[in-house]
This record gives C-alpha cells, sequence and structure tokens, in this order.
C-alpha cells in the first residue's frame, strides 16, 4: 500500500478527540510558552498555518499570541473536529479555519501562503518526508517563517518503525498493553538512574501533552521517518531559505524511542544557490 494512502496511516485523531477533553489553562499556557521559544519576536498580527493540526492545542495558542488569522489543517476528519471542538470553546469570535486536507493535495492557489506556516511532528508521519517538507514550504510568504519539528535519526529507526506498523494495525486492547509496557519500561529506567519515576506523570508535559496521549502517539506514529539535523537544515536551506534558530537534540541510540529537532526559518526573497550546514 502507498504509504501516503490516508488508509495506510495511523489513526492519530482519535487520540487528540480524546485529549482535547483534558485541554485546561496550564496545558494552554505550556502550548503557548512552545511557540514563545519558536517565534520569540511574536505572532502579533501574522496570519498562521497549522498543517497536522491535531488537537488544535498550537492554532489555539496562535491565536492567544495575537496571530491575525489561523488556518489549521489535518489528513484526519477527528483531529479536525477536535480542533474545531477546542477554538469554539475558548477562541469562538477570532478569525480561523478548520480544514481537512492533505498536504500533498492542498496549494498556495487553495490555502494562500502565510507569514508562519507550522508543522510540529507531522511530516515525518506522512509517507514521504522530504516531499511533504518540500509542499509545506510553498506556503511560506517570502521573509516568511518555516517552523517544523522532525524526528531524530537513530540507530533503531528500523526497530521502532517495525513497531509502530505493528502497534497501530493492532486492536485496542492489545494497544493499551504496549502502552503500559512501555511506560512501565520508562519508569524502571527513570529509577535504575536514581529518579522518581512518578515524574513521568507531571502534568503538563512540554507542549502541554499528557503521557497516555503522548505515548498513544509515539507508539502509533505510522508512517515513520526520521532526518539528522545537518540534512535538514541543508535540504529545507535549498528550498531557499534561512535557518533562523534551531533547538537539536542530543545524538542517540535511540532505545527508548526519538525527540524531534526543531528548526525556525525565513524564506528568502531570492532562492539561494549556496547550500551549507551549521
Amino acid at each position: 500500500m502507498d504509504l501516503t494512502d490516508r488508509k495506510a496511516h495511523f489513526e492519530f485523531g482519535a487520540n487528540w478527540r480524546d485529549y482535547v477533553k483534558t485541554v485546561d489553562r496550564a496545558r494552554i499556557d505550556s502550548a503557548i510558552a512552545g511557540l514563545r521559544k519558536l517565534f520569540p519576536e511574536g505572532l502579533a498580527g501574522k496570519t498562521f498555518l497549522d498543517i497536522g493540526c491535531g488537537s488544535g492545542l498550537h492554532s489555539l495558542a496562535a491565536l492567544l499570541l495575537d496571530a491575525a488569522a489561523v488556518v489549521a489543517t489535518d489528513i484526519d476528519e477527528n483531529s479536525v473536529a477536535a480542533t474545531r471542538e477546542l477554538l469554539e470553546k475558548y477562541v469562538p469570535n477570532e478569525k480561523w479555519e478548520v480544514k481537512v486536507v492533505s498536504v500533498f493535495d492542498a496549494s498556495p492557489d487553495s490555502l494562500g501562503t502565510f507569514d508562519v506556516v507550522y508543522s510540529w511532528g507531522v511530516l515525518h508521519h506522512t509517507g514521504e518526508m522530504w516531499r511533504a517538507i518540500e509542499k509545506a514550504a510553498t506556503f511560506v510568504r517570502p521573509t516568511g517563517q518555516f517552523a517544523l519539528a522532525i524526528y531524530a535519526k537513530t540507530p533503531l529507526d528500523f526497530a521502532w518503525k517495525f513497531e509502530k506498523r505493528i502497534y497501530s494495525s493492532s486492536p485496542a486492547s492489545m494497544q493499551r498493553v504496549m502502552r503500559l509496557s512501555f511506560i512501565a519500561v520508562l519508569m524502571a529506567a527513570k529509577a535504575a538512574r536514581g529518579r522518581n519515576p512518578m515524574a513521568l506523570f507531571r502534568v503538563p508535559l512540554s507542549r502541554g501533552m499528557s503521557l497516555s496521549h503522548d505515548v498513544h502517539d509515539w507508539l502509533g506514529g505510522y508512517p515513520y521517518e526520521t532526518a539528522t539535523a545537518n540534512d535538514l537544515n541543508s535540504r529545507i536551506s535549498a528550498l531557499g531559505f534561512t535557518q533562523l534558530r534551531s533547538f537539536r537534540i542530543p545524538d542517540s541510540v535511540g532505545l527508548f524511542g526519538s525527540g524531534c529537532h526543531e528548526f525556525v526559518f525565513t524564506k528568502c526573497l531570492c532562492p539561494v544557490s549556496t547550500v551549507g550546514t551549521t
């Protein structure tokens, strides 16, 4: 099956519809802090495209940071429903749209171009990560910003790809067993390092997430691709962008999974011909 086919994808949306029930002020504040880290100059007055909006939490955060307008897109109907539910609850009178559309099917003619294009932890699940990144970049206006987070490459990528394929095709009861087993292993690893294993359950986690939803998202995230930070920088720079800031994670074996490299680029007025890495 073509991995870009909707039927080949893990059902993230059901997870996010459940997650929005847990969203409170603390989670919203954590999401706002995540955007402020990426955009210290702020989002006031800027148009914002959220590709792969998931729960809609970061579309909400952008609006609360005074973005002029937000368009949130996702391939999953449940994610779109979750986003619409969250935005209607917290910012019913703000300027926003939520659409069911794949990054591969959308175009600047249909969606427009934006001051900020944001896609956190999404494009590596599309089945064709590099093509998805190139497509997402087309929605950025000249001098606009492109922010994305992509899983870091590890030696155990092959094992996690296999695990995700199994998890995403398993019944709910088996998925629950796998989640509980993974959380137990994480707790044991913390205890072995002399740390409090209950710290895993502190709420909210980074970016307003919760442990159970985050683990479900990680274990089931299929299709799954990764990249090195240098590859991300060089290939996106070759599209006519300049890196503004990055938050790179250290190299690891990937025994307990992989985190995301985060980048923010700005679109040059003229395409660059020289590709460099930092």
